[in-house]
């Protein structure tokens, strides 16, 4: 009796499961960042707690990244309650197609000389002289090529700064994608000006050689007739970087920077700055649209507020 009262729950603990599994198979999809989230477990040192965001100087985390310095969102702030800077924390970060957040965060220590802080918010101003030389520097492209800036007078031209060792989303892969989106905009119109070009310039050459970019580029589907990846010499990347708003620090391996992408006008001037990584493939397609048109006169100069 006792045998066939086993047998008996048996059958209906594996009902229980078979309908439960029917269920979640006819239930509605579920969405593609949430089903592609990967889960990692990570070390590190509070540097900069402020609103959602937590800025972390992390360990190595295992098959994802280098140790390194990084600003994470936190979903839910009560996660941050009773944390400060200096406090040495295991946490769990996940990355999604399109995000990456934080959470299960435990302090395990804290250290008595924190590192130094770093800010990573964007900057709302940007002061760039109406002198700009965006177009006198010469470097080398993903196919090896040399080339000048110079090149691309008479051409609209998106220009942002990137390193291809950037593994979170919302920093440069979201840079590539808003090119890659505008780029897919662009080429779909019928009636688009064809004197338009994007511009990525790497400001980790040791790293990011023509081969490098190269194989980057094809990730994201580019056009070489109309998006080109450059490297070249550490002090004129610099250059460049500083003139157009671009701050930039190596960190354990890793490189801290800002976001900038600028839009120059097929006459030359330097017609917008967006600070930030968000999706800006659309706005891109607009101010290119209005950059190839532009004639030798000049232009008022816009900052994105």
């Amino acid at each position: 009796m006792r045998s066939l009262f086993l047998t008996v729950n048996v059958l209906l603990f594996g009902l229980l499961i078979s309908l439960n599994t029917k269920s979640e198979g006819t239930s509605l999809p579920q969405n593609e960042s949430v089903t592609n989230t990967r889960t990692f477990a990570a070390k590190g040192i509070i540097q900069e707690i402020k609103n959602s965001t937590i800025v972390i100087k992390h360990e190595a985390i295992s098959n994802f990244m280098d140790a390194m310095t990084m600003p994470f969102k936190v979903k839910n702030e009560k996660d941050l309650t009773g944390l400060k800077v200096g406090d040495e924390i295991l946490f769990q970060l996940h990355v999604s197609e399109t995000e990456s957040w934080v959470d299960q965060i435990i302090k395990v220590g804290t250290n008595a000389l924190p590192q130094t802080k770093t800010s990573f918010e964007p900057a709302t101003t940007v002061s760039a002289l109406p002198g700009h030389p965006l177009l006198y520097y010469k470097f080398t492209n993903e196919l090896g090529q040399a080339v000048s800036l110079d090149d691309f007078r008479g051409q609209a031209i998106a220009m942002t700064f990137f390193y291809t060792r950037c593994p979170l989303p919302e920093f440069c892969p979201r840079l590539s994608k808003n090119f890659q989106g505008a780029q897919q905009k662009l080429e779909a119109m019928t009636n688009a000006p064809g004197n338009w070009h994007f511009i990525s310039v790497s400001f980790d050459p040791e790293i990011d050689t023509p081969q490098m970019l190269k194989a980057y580029g094809e990730n994201y589907h580019y056009d070489p007739n109309h998006w080109s990846f450059l490297t070249g010499p550490p002090d004129k990347i610099a250059e460049l970087a500083q003139l157009s708003g671009v701050e930039y620090e190596p960190d354990a391996g890793t490189i801290n920077h800002n976001f900038r992408t600028l839009i120059v006008n097929a006459a030359g001037h330097l017609q917008m700055i967006f600070p930030t990584s968000g999706d800006l493939s659309d706005q891109i397609v607009a101010e290119i649209l209005k950059a190839a048109i532009a004639t030798n006169e000049p232009v008022a100069q816009k900052q994105n507020q």
